[in-house]
């Protein structure tokens, strides 16, 4: 089990009914997703770890490692959009000039940049709140209250199924690796990946028939039928939400969208 999931499964929130904890981390989602104030994906940020750190018992610094996960990728991704290119001359905080392009960094490409930046760490903060304090089955309860195709779930449910048989596999044939010096050098470490990735996949296939061999036994038809968890609506916490997200709406049309 992923530390994730072991999260989603003992965490303080774990009793709250799975479709308010959806509606909470969706409608917040779309909500910073549409803002383009800085101040309003900063109070999303801010809500959410305050949700996940201090509502739901989650360690601050397993929190902070899993956002600083994308944070890497999302630095790559928005010096592509404060680096400026062109042939036209402009005020820059820093800037070359070369064979008569202009490539520098100017004040609305910083705003652009970080804008984007905490807007996805917004974004991200929600779906690690919806990820951390809901397990799978419960999400999956709430898409079938909502009447979403059963194909759909049911792909979504072997497919997280299948996550959990790929890297165990993968953790074994590693660990069987390494036992034997599998990765003592460069050339050894490459020729181990290479054995490891063609295995992994022949393991998972043959794991994958024996599943639908076991489901078929069990007059397996097209559909998993499981119990569902009983849980009930409280007044009290979805007003809460309600009131948070319309305060974050509210200050998202006050900051004006677009301003820092």
């Amino acid at each position: 089990m992923f530390s994730i999931d072991s999260y989603a499964y003992s965490n303080k929130l774990r009793k709250v009914h799975p479709a308010e904890k959806c509606a909470f981390a969706m409608v917040t989602l779309i909500i910073c997703l549409a803002a383009s104030s800085l101040l309003t994906s900063l109070a999303v940020l801010l809500i959410m770890s305050a949700a996940v750190v201090g509502y739901a018992g989650i360690p601050f610094r397993v929190f902070a490692g899993f956002m600083s996960l994308p944070v890497s990728f999302l630095l790559v991704g928005v010096l592509t959009i404060a680096v400026t290119v062109s042939r036209e001359p402009g005020v820059y905080l820093w800037g070359l000039s070369f064979w008569g392009f202009n490539l520098g960094i100017t004040a609305a490409g910083v705003a652009a940049a970080v804008i984007l930046l905490f807007k996805s760490l917004g974004a991200v903060s929600c779906l690690y709140f919806l990820s951390l304090t809901t397990p799978m089955i419960d999400i999956i309860y709430v898409l079938r209250k909502m009447k979403v195709p059963a194909l759909f779930i049911e792909l979504m449910t072997l497919i997280y199924r299948f996550i959990f048989v790929l890297a165990e596999t993968a953790e074994k044939i590693y660990t069987s690796q390494s036992s034997r010096l599998g990765y003592a050098g460069v050339n050894v470490s490459f020729s181990s990946l290479g054995e490891l990735a063609s295995t992994l996949f022949i393991k998972s296939f043959h794991r994958s028939q024996m599943l639908f061999q076991a489901l078929s036994s069990r007059c397996y038809t097209g559909g998993l039928n499981v119990l569902d968890n009983y849980y009930e609506f409280s007044i009290k916490n979805m007003l809460f939400i309600a009131a948070l997200d319309l305060g974050i709406a509210a200050l998202s049309l006050y900051s004006g969208g677009g301003q820092l």
